[in-house]
């Protein structure tokens, strides 16, 4: 099985090919990981990956899965369906958000609005855990608005920029 998942604005490739009844070969954008799975309620699994275990509880009218209480906003779609070829060769078109994957404090704003930007190029900085992360442009354009100023703390999902 193949799925496109964006996971906070963020776009990966899931390729899952089931081994035996737990067992699981996931390859997330080309990187193999090994996962054991159980369903332990309506809407939970229990995962065990890389001798770790995580708690996944979904909430599909939200779009949102919670893994050891950090909510993520989560889109799966399925590359071979008519619907998401169309959605995807749009996918430049109009503007695009810049949203937090997680909690943290910006620490810099590095492209300020107006400034032209290329797909991938840093537009802000925050901070999580004592460690910074460069959030990057999603696409080639213009930083039409910046939403928050630097000190300002975020939470995952917040939107931070925009991107024209």
């Amino acid at each position: 099985m193949i799925f496109d998942v964006t996971v906070n604005g963020r776009d990966y490739r899931v390729e899952l090919d089931q081994r035996e009844s737990s067992a699981w070969i996931g390859r997330v954008n080309g990187e193999e990981i090994a996962v054991n799975l159980a369903h332990t309620a309506s809407g939970v699994l229990s995962l065990l990956i890389g001798g770790r275990s995580y708690e996944v509880v979904a909430n599909s009218p939200q779009q949102q899965v919670a893994i050891g209480g950090t909510r993520y906003a989560v889109e799966v779609r399925d590359p071979r369906s008519w619907k998401t070829r169309r959605v995807r060769a749009g996918a430049d078109e109009g503007p695009k958000k810049l949203v937090a994957p997680m909690p943290g404090k910006v620490v810099r704003v590095i492209a300020q609005p107006g400034t032209q930007v290329e797909q991938g190029s840093g537009v802000i900085v925050i901070e999580a855990m004592k460690m910074q992360n460069e959030l990057k442009s999603p696409k080639k354009g213009t930083v039409a608005k910046v939403l928050v100023t630097e000190g300002a703390a975020v939470n995952p999902g917040d939107v931070l920029a925009v991107i024209e």
